[in-house]
């Protein structure tokens, strides 16, 4: 077991709600990302030097491609408020979301899913997560598009048209190809090249 889950068992043993548990591990433990996921309490280290590079890279794509003007801003590190239950939620690595998202604050760091674009994850370890619970959590939520970064698998995921808890379109990006965002989030026409998804300037280690 990591470290981070004995510490993440060990707070659940004195608080008495996962919110109050997940508030006190951000405390507790800086850097990580602390969400909650269909009733589970998770805990995500930080980020290596390649997973900065491609969300670096990535921003600066979207505002060549005109996102501000747009009326779309792109952020990192916002809480998206999900309905998987009472006190779900997640942080993805990078979300496109409306000019007056702000508008939509529900609690904390958290916003409604309805001003979410796109939400981007870069897998690291708890890979199994981006794969699993958060592509039904978006999908619940509808999200318009949720796009992985799969590193664990050597490629990039991308999610389209949200229905009934599921996403209905799952198309998979090998290296040497190029991910073609969707008109849904606002700078339809971007082409996003697989390899720098996947490995930001340089190539990454297994």
């Amino acid at each position: 077991m990591s470290p981070q889950r004995e510490e993440a068992m060990a707070v659940m043993e004195y608080e008495t709600t996962l919110a109050e548990a997940a508030e006190r591990l951000s405390r507790e433990l800086p850097g990580h990302r602390v969400e909650i996921l269909q009733g589970r309490l998770t805990v995500t280290p930080p980020a290596d030097g390649a997973h900065a590079e491609s969300l670096t890279w990535l921003i600066v794509e979207l505002h060549r491609a005109g996102a501000t003007t747009a009326g779309l801003k792109y952020l990192q590190g916002i809480g998206l408020w999900l309905p998987s239950g009472p006190d779900d939620y997640a942080v993805p690595d990078l979300s496109l979301v409306d000019a007056d998202y702000r508008d939509a604050h529900v609690s904390k760091n958290c916003f409604a899913p309805h001003v979410f674009r796109m939400v981007l994850e870069i897998t690291s370890s708890n890979w199994a997560d981006d794969l699993g619970p958060k592509m039904d959590c978006y999908a619940q939520a509808g999200i318009p598009v949720y796009l992985v970064a799969d590193r664990r698998h050597d490629e990039v995921a991308l999610c389209t048209d949200p229905r009934g808890g599921t996403y209905h379109s799952r198309r998979s990006y090998k290296r040497g190809t190029s991910v073609p965002l969707p008109a849904s989030t606002g700078v339809g026409g971007l082409e996003l090249p697989v390899d720098r998804l996947l490995d930001g300037d340089g190539p990454v280690s297994p």
